[in-house]
């Protein structure tokens, strides 16, 4: 591979590219369509796989399509009139509520943190250096995970050289490219150290245990207590955060994600009073529909505007 061959495909993102190359499979081999395509079997393709497929999984498949023509040099068909008209009708006839990871409380994160801390002083107790790093790991990543509302990419890619952590004061984590940073320029997230549950210390202290200097934060265990190489992969954070919640015996673990965390805190600082512009660029976030997703609706800034309402119209009607 030339090195423009290499900066060409570092430009699109690993679970984009897999993801683009399984829907590409699917249109030629499962659907036996044609490549180039016509703007007529888009729309049939579309129309034969409405009813099993969920509109966003239809709208991945409309963009690999559009990537793969337009880098072959052929016209885009997904965005003739009949593709457009088709996808307005399928959302028409075949509306799904979006799935939203089940938020962690922070009252949970206390559980599983202490849940984990006694883990720690049993390994330590029993010589068992692998549960230890393990639960030492764990820590870390559910307590930076919640407090900077992190996704599980962005845990994943973590690297010790990019975080500078300090105990009593904070930490930084640079990330060269995040999901809003479309040109790739690099965004710094802080975080403050805590009296409880504090991810600075909780970091310091998994980095410290398992004598990481640089590569990914965040990496397999063996049995025998020897620290991986690589970085965690992105699809196992949400089943390694299932697990916490399981042993720390909180109940339908199943139905939290990758996402739960960020939803948590989202939740949390809503509650706790956070107004949307200071959460928005706390988390990241460059539009409100973005951060009025991850809120339920229980702490959502709505809820404040309709009390705000409904006691100014008793009042106004006490004057009457």
């Amino acid at each position: 591979m030339s090195k423009l061959d290499q900066y060409i495909e570092a430009a699109t993102r690993d679970n984009t590219r897999q993801s683009y190359r399984a829907a590409i499979e699917h249109f030629e081999v499962q659907w036996k369509g044609m490549l180039p395509a016509t703007a007529d079997g888009v729309a049939r393709y579309l129309a034969e796989y409405a009813d099993t497929l969920a509109v966003g999984t239809l709208r991945q498949r409309l963009a690999a399509l559009a990537q793969w023509h337009t880098a072959q040099g052929f016209p885009d068909p997904t965005k003739a009139p009949i593709v457009r008209q088709a996808m307005r009708g399928i959302r028409a006839l075949h509306p799904a509520q979006e799935k939203q990871a089940k938020p962690l409380q922070l009252d949970e994160l206390e559980r599983v943190v202490g849940t984990l801390d006694r883990a720690v002083d049993a390994a330590r107790r029993g010589s068992d250096r692998a549960g230890e790093l393990r639960n030492l790991r764990d820590k870390s990543l559910i307590l930076l995970g919640f407090w900077r509302g992190f996704r599980s990419d962005e845990l994943s890619r973590l690297r010790v050289e990019h975080v500078e952590a300090s105990a009593g004061e904070g930490i930084s984590c640079f990330l060269g490219r995040t999901k809003g940073d479309r040109q790739n320029l690099g965004t710094t997230f802080r975080a403050p150290a805590l009296s409880r549950l504090c991810p600075v210390d909780a970091y310091l202290d998994w980095v410290g245990a398992a004598q990481l200097t640089s590569g990914p934060v965040y990496r397999a265990i063996d049995r025998w207590g020897h620290v991986g190489e690589n970085g965690l992969h992105i699809d196992s954070i949400a089943p390694l955060l299932r697990a916490m919640l399981k042993n720390a015996g909180l109940a339908a673990a199943g139905a939290y994600s990758g996402h739960s965390l960020r939803r948590g805190f989202a939740n949390w600082a809503a509650s706790d009073g956070w107004d949307v512009k200071s959460l928005m660029e706390y988390v990241g976030w460059r539009d409100i529909k973005s951060a009025l997703r991850y809120l339920d609706a229980s702490v959502s800034f709505a809820k404040d505007r309709m009390e705000h309402g409904v006691l100014r119209r008793v009042h106004e009607l006490d004057r009457l």
